[in-house]
């Protein structure tokens, strides 16, 4: 029994390492096309209030901009991160976007119980499409891009951001 177990082991943890190997493969974002970072600062979406709200606002600074839904447990875990950050870094011209793939009741709703000092627009499926369009291969969320304030992506990131990551990339940037 005990050599079957000795076996079975390591047979097991290449599985799960082959397994976690393919997933990385197929799931990882993939670098956009620079015609998706172009059709970004074409796109408007509308604020929780309704009004319409043209991504190009923020052109030529640093963007991070942040696909998420109210539903989302991920989403909401990095959201106070978010938070902190505009406001150490909103005096050196960084913005955070969060584009909900979301309904506007569901986001209302959600930034009663916990309000946010960036900028949330509703983007529903147009946004899980240009998500797509900006690498995010699954169409998982949350994922958030950064973008410098050449309109280069300096980071694509699937799943809840680290806080040093995204502090990391922003110093990397010259914030």
């Amino acid at each position: 029994m005990q050599k079957k177990l000795l076996y079975g082991v390591p047979l097991a943890l290449a599985a799960l390492a082959a397994g976690a190997w393919i997933a990385q493969a197929r799931y990882a974002p993939r670098m956009p096309a620079t015609s998706a970072v172009t059709e970004l600062w074409q796109l408007d979406f509308p604020d929780t209030n309704g009004r319409e709200q043209a991504l190009s606002q923020w052109r030529g600074q640093i963007v991070v901009l942040n696909f998420w839904a109210s539903w989302c447990a991920p989403c909401r875990e990095e959201i106070p991160d978010f938070i902190a950050l505009r406001a150490q870094y909103r005096p050196r011209n960084v913005e955070f976007v969060g584009i909900a793939i979301d309904n506007t009741a569901n986001v209302t709703q959600f930034l009663q119980r916990l309000p946010v000092n960036y900028p949330i627009l509703i983007g529903e499926g147009a946004a899980h499409h240009l998500s797509r369009r900006l690498g995010n291969s699954s169409g998982a969320l949350p994922y958030t891009v950064v973008l410098d304030r050449d309109g280069r992506v300096a980071l694509r990131h699937l799943g809840r951001l680290p806080r040093a990551t995204l502090e990391k990339t922003l110093l990397e940037i010259g914030v």
